[in-house]
């Protein structure tokens, strides 16, 4: 699905349509599936050359003993996924392979669901999911998954973001003057008054709040939250704090994942650090606007984004 600011694909996780989600029927035993290696590192993964059981199998593999994941938080994480098709399997999807970390939050997967809320961070969680616990009789036909399909994630659980994550320290900026104001309250969503003037033709970054984690490197899994608001009319047109969900994307990728000005004004800046970015049509959603949000293809973008962390690359 697009969002206004960036598009996260999942896709293997969330729920998308599910024919059925409720507690498996049956009780037929699903054969042991084995799982070794390092949190952090790509797992070994052994399943057996066997029909899987009709049960949802969930271990924890390694404890962690970071914050429990609850129902209101989203949390980065690594994870590998495999189908398991009759007496085979194939591995689907790996954010250990390509290096790029999750922000795993929303609407997951029913037996992903029940598998990881209430494990701490710094777990590794094994869970075999069967279908009418994954994605029901229709599968996920986009992703080469039959609704006859079992699912084996192995999920390292690294960092937790309440829904109303902020970033902390010392406001060096309110912006103001002839760009927007900005003021806000730590946990909660910023407001921006725009001025009378006309916005600048080109992007603007001007830090409000100075970070001093590490810098944001092109290919790193990005956590923000941020709000979004029309210059020329001072409408917010998206935010995440709305959603009570902070927003993950790569940033730097190909094809890109979020307008011109968030891959140009976040790279470089330090975790922690809030901005204002100003952000001129062409490098934000052109000349053919974004009509979903009411975007015109004339219209200046401001931003107010906090980078709540950077992982992978």
């Amino acid at each position: 699905m697009r969002r206004i600011a960036l598009i996260l694909a999942t896709p293997l996780l969330a729920v998308g349509v599910l024919a059925g989600c409720g507690t498996t029927a049956g009780s037929s035993a699903t054969p042991t599936v084995k799982v070794s290696g390092t949190f952090g590192q790509a797992p070994v993964v052994s399943i057996p050359a066997a029909k899987a059981g009709s049960n949802l199998v969930v271990k924890t593999v390694i404890q962690g003993n970071g914050p429990t994941f609850t129902t209101t938080d989203a949390f980065v994480g690594n994870y590998a996924l495999y189908v398991w098709s009759g007496t085979t399997h194939r591995l689907a999807q790996s954010s250990f392979k390509t290096k790029t970390p999750a922000l795993i939050a929303g609407t997951l997967l029913p037996g992903l669901e029940k598998a990881l809320i209430g494990k701490k961070m710094g777990s590794r969680v094994l869970a075999v999911i069967p279908p009418s616990q994954g994605f029901g009789a229709s599968g996920n036909p986009s992703a080469g998954i039959k609704g006859t399909d079992t699912l084996v994630f192995v999920v390292d659980m690294v960092t937790a973001f309440p829904g109303n994550a902020s970033v902390s320290g010392k406001t060096i900026s309110s912006g103001g003057g002839s760009l927007p104001t900005v003021t806000a309250a730590s946990g909660q969503q910023p407001t921006i008054k725009m001025p009378s003037g006309k916005p600048p033709s080109t992007l603007v970054v001007k830090p409000l709040i100075q970070g001093t984690g590490p810098t944001v490197a092109k290919g790193q899994t990005v956590v923000v939250q941020y709000v979004g608001a029309i210059w020329q009319t001072g409408k917010v047109f998206d935010a995440s704090w709305t959603r009570h969900q902070p927003f993950g994307f790569t940033i730097g990728a190909t094809p890109s994942q979020v307008i011109p000005g968030w891959d140009q004004g976040l790279l470089g800046q330090k975790v922690g650090s809030r901005l204002l970015l100003v952000v001129p049509p062409a490098d934000g959603y052109g000349k053919t606007g974004n009509s979903q949000a009411g975007i015109t293809g004339t219209d200046n973008l401001v931003f107010v984004v906090d980078i709540l962390g950077a992982y992978g690359g």
